[in-house]
């Protein structure tokens, strides 16, 4: 009786573990999906590879390809190829296993293990090996006789030509599932089709296969909308050239107005030119001073007037603006540069007023405006803070503002796999530096000069008004600092922000 009292025991003890081994793979394989939501990407390779262990201890051979794929993907998005291959490797062996032990062939699994090979390959720029990759996912798609692998394999060789410039090849994969699934009149299926291979071109930076497919995606829509939706766009069209027409018009009251305030400008210079030639006159005879102070006052009073009318300008635009399509990209350059201007104006006035500070640990501070920026970098971007925990006074606000517009144009120029910085270095007992560094395309030297100048350059709005930099650089000057770019940095861009205690 004891004895089988002690087996019934032995027996649920292990049903308990199974049970509890099953579950902890599963929560695993969860808390890695939301690791890689986040971008958290090390830590979800790890657990990753946890779930991996976990589930090919059990025999479940799907999530444990599922689990391996994906931290190999982890793997060779940091360039540790070596690693991801060993890792799909290992997969392979336990599909193998348990083809084996269940005496049926796994072919989803091995066409999915054989994807990523081929993705891995693509990317190490090695069409030899990838079209072999391909070659094994054809004989796996076959012998499985999947229509889900099958319509897979041709988005995967249409991926696969179209990387490496076999253009033909490509329209041919593509052209052949779009048929199959006008022929099955699965219209959504055909849209999803053409999306995705605008995706596929976009990321093999090839123009010519975007502008063919967005033509033939065209034909396509217009083959299956209704005759109402060409009505619709029709009439959409015509307002949005009405809106065109109505900017267009504006803009030429605009530059009227900007001609007005040129010459204005230039008026002012040409006052304070002559106001200086006679100031030297005046002081060497001191009999005139009066006559000097008056001119003096006259100089202010000119330049307060020339701040008060562009200020004016600004706000008599508001009206006008708000009588336009506010979701149009010319009227929202318009509204953000009038805000600028109205913003500059009342820095310029208020530069002797300081901002209010407050103590703040620099380390944590850094890292917070990084995590900030990282959503808006390229694939593969490198973002680096290396900043002391150390508590300095800083008025957080306006700092963060002008750091976050040189991290934000930093994450703008630099391309897919370079590296952005955040350094913070202390130059004496009440001197400290913040400096931003870029391996973009950098600034040329004809713009060099006129970056931290306002209305230096004449250029269309919609692609910004260059006011951010002029804007930052005044901060910086509330701030009893400075902003400069580093002309001796020639890999990208890098810009200091000193500031003074």
């Amino acid at each position: 009786m004891r004895r089988i009292f002690s087996i019934l025991l032995l027996g649920a003890l292990c049903l308990c573990t199974q049970v509890y081994a099953q579950n902890r793979a599963d929560e695993l394989m969860k808390q890695a999906q939301e690791n890689l939501a986040k971008k958290e990407y090390i830590k979800s390779r790890y657990l990753f590879l946890q779930a991996y262990n976990a589930f090919a201890s059990q025999d479940k051979y799907g999530k444990t390809v599922e689990c391996g794929v994906n931290a190999a993907a982890l793997y060779h998005r940091e360039n540790y190829y070596k690693e991801a291959f060993e890792l799909l490797r290992g997969a392979e062996q336990v599909v193998a296993a348990g083809e084996q032990k269940s005496g049926k062939a796994l072919p989803g699994l091995r066409f999915r293990i054989n994807k990523e090979r081929l993705q891995m390959y693509i990317n190490l720029k090695n069409p030899a090996r990838a079209k072999e990759q391909l070659n094994l996912m054809e004989e796996t798609a076959k012998s499985a006789r999947n229509d889900s692998l099958n319509n897979d394999l041709l988005y995967t060789q249409a991926n696969y030509y179209y990387t490496f410039g076999m253009n033909a090849q490509g329209d041919a994969a593509i052209n052949r599932l779009i048929g199959q699934y006008k022929e099955q009149k699965e219209y959504a299926k055909v849209d999803d089709c053409y999306k995705t291979l605008i995706g596929i071109a976009r990321k093999a930076n090839n123009a010519g296969l975007v502008a063919r497919t967005y033509d033939k995606y065209i034909l396509w829509t217009d083959s299956v909308k209704a005759l109402t939706a060409q009505d619709e766009l029709n009439i959409l069209k015509k307002k949005y050239d009405e809106s065109l027409a109505t900017i267009g018009e504006k803009d030429d009251s605009l530059s009227a107005k900007q001609y007005i305030i040129i010459g204005l400008c230039a008026l002012a210079a040409i006052l304070a030119a002559a106001l200086l030639f006679g100031g030297i006159v005046l002081l060497r005879f001191i009999v005139l001073t009066r006559k000097q102070k008056k001119a003096i006052n006259i100089a202010n009073e000119h330049n307060d007037l020339k701040t008060k009318f562009i200020r004016n300008i600004s706000v008599r635009m508001e009206p006008t603006l708000n009588t336009l399509d506010a979701s149009h990209p010319g009227v929202k350059a318009l509204h953000a540069f009038s805000g600028h201007i109205q913003e500059l104006s009342e820095l310029e006035n208020s530069l002797s007023e300081p901002y209010e500070m407050q103590e703040k640990n620099i380390a944590a501070f850094c890292d917070a405006l990084m995590e900030q920026v990282k959503g808006e970098v390229r694939e593969d971007v490198t973002l680096t803070v290396n900043a002391p925990k150390l508590n300095i006074r800083i008025n957080p606000e306006q700092l963060e503002r002008v750091l976050l517009h040189l991290l934000r144009n930093a994450a703008e120029y630099t391309p897919a796999g370079g590296k952005i910085w955040l350094d913070f270095k202390k130059r004496g007992a009440h001197t400290h530096q913040f400096i931003v560094s870029d391996t973009g395309c950098g600034i040329s030297e004809e713009q060099r000069e006129n970056i931290f100048k306002p209305f230096a350059v004449v250029k269309d709005l919609t692609l910004g008004d260059g006011l951010g930099l002029p804007i930052c650089s005044l901060i910086a000057t509330k701030m009893n600092g400075n902003l400069t770019l580093d002309h001796g940095y020639t890999k990208g861009a890098r810009f200091v922000l000193e500031l003074h205690a």
